[in-house]
């Protein structure tokens, strides 16, 4: 689960705190790095569980309704949504039932909010359309639960609170997380039954490396990075640069210089897009530029052993604190 863009967010996030503290040790980094990646996988497992408790707690309003129309004589509700044949899947899934055990993790202290979830979804298009829909096949079950996420969980302010009071890292974390509970409700087989796998924490024992060496050499390497950043910026006062813009093309640097089958364009592009989220509002078309010159004058002095297509006719690079100098300082 855990992919290179988070990683690339979460070694952004710890190198910045890195050169912000007084206290530079890199062992101390390293493990606070894995220690946040750990938690969002921890995230992606609570936001599953998420579905599985306002499943119970459907499962609870329907109990109620069903023994009123017994008593009433009434018709008596349909268990349908109570019973989701995805849901009921994923309550039994046997990884998600492990980590609870492991981790003592529910939504057991937070039934108020499971609770206003679930009305709202009682009250939404999507769950009074499959109410009344005569489709009862599986994937008709599953879609309902991926349309009710991207809904009611993804982009969810009350959500975002709940979960910054267990963890401060998994507001950062939600939005690639997200992804990657729709990637798995859309996965889920019924021929898997309880043994259908969910994500594992790492895709491979890479990933979990390339975290490790990223930050590393970003961190060991900062000085001789920044020369190079220096090098490749002579028409303007690189002192004056975004501290943030700074970090995240060192980053980029120990990229390009540690990772040989990366393509150049691949890491580019991914830093300027982390850039317009992480930095001025200006800094991914000014990052872009430059590092497309950091990666040419390496290549030209043999620093770097990587290729890149010939030079078209490239904008101006400007620097973002052209009319406004930057609060910031750099590393």
């Amino acid at each position: 689960m855990i992919n290179r863009e988070l990683i690339r967010i979460k070694a952004i996030q710890l190198t910045y705190a890195y050169f912000q503290n007084g206290n530079h040790n890199i062992d101390n980094a390293e493990k606070e790095l894995l220690f946040s990646l750990s938690k969002a996988y921890h995230l992606y497992n609570t936001l599953l569980l998420l579905i599985v408790a306002v499943t119970k707690m459907a499962r609870k309003h329907y109990d109620i309704a069903l023994a009123k129309a017994e008593r009433e004589g009434k018709k008596e509700p349909s268990p349908r949504f109570a019973f989701n044949k995805f849901a009921v899947q994923l309550e039994e899934n046997k990884q998600l039932i492990e980590f609870v055990e492991n981790q003592k993790n529910t939504w057991d202290d937070k039934l108020e909010f499971v609770k206003n979830l679930y009305v709202q979804m009682e009250q939404s298009e999507a769950y009074k359309e499959f109410m009344a829909s005569g489709e009862d096949d599986y994937e008709t079950h599953r879609e309902l639960w991926r349309k009710l996420y991207k809904l009611f969980i993804q982009n969810n302010d009350d959500l975002s609170l709940t979960l910054e009071e267990d963890s401060l890292y998994w507001n950062d974390d939600k939005d690639v997380v997200d992804t990657f509970v729709l990637k798995t409700i859309k996965r889920f087989d019924p021929a898997n039954g309880a043994n259908q796998k969910l994500l594992p924490e790492y895709d491979s024992e890479e990933d979990r490396e390339f975290a490790m060496k990223l930050l590393r050499a970003t961190i060991l390497n900062a000085d001789q990075y920044q020369r190079y950043m220096t090098e490749s910026s002579r028409n303007w006062d690189f002192s004056r640069l975004a501290y943030m813009d700074v970090v995240i093309m060192q980053l980029a640097i120990a990229e390009m210089m540690t990772f040989p089958k990366i393509p150049i364009n691949v890491t580019i592009n991914e830093y300027v897009s982390l850039a317009k989220l992480y930095s001025t509002p200006r800094s991914g078309g000014y990052i872009n530029g430059m590092l497309d010159n950091i990666a040419r004058h390496l290549i030209d002095s043999g620093l770097l052993l990587k290729t890149m297509p010939e030079r078209k006719e490239m904008p101006k690079v400007q620097h973002p604190s052209h009319k406004k100098k930057s609060s910031t300082q750099n590393p």
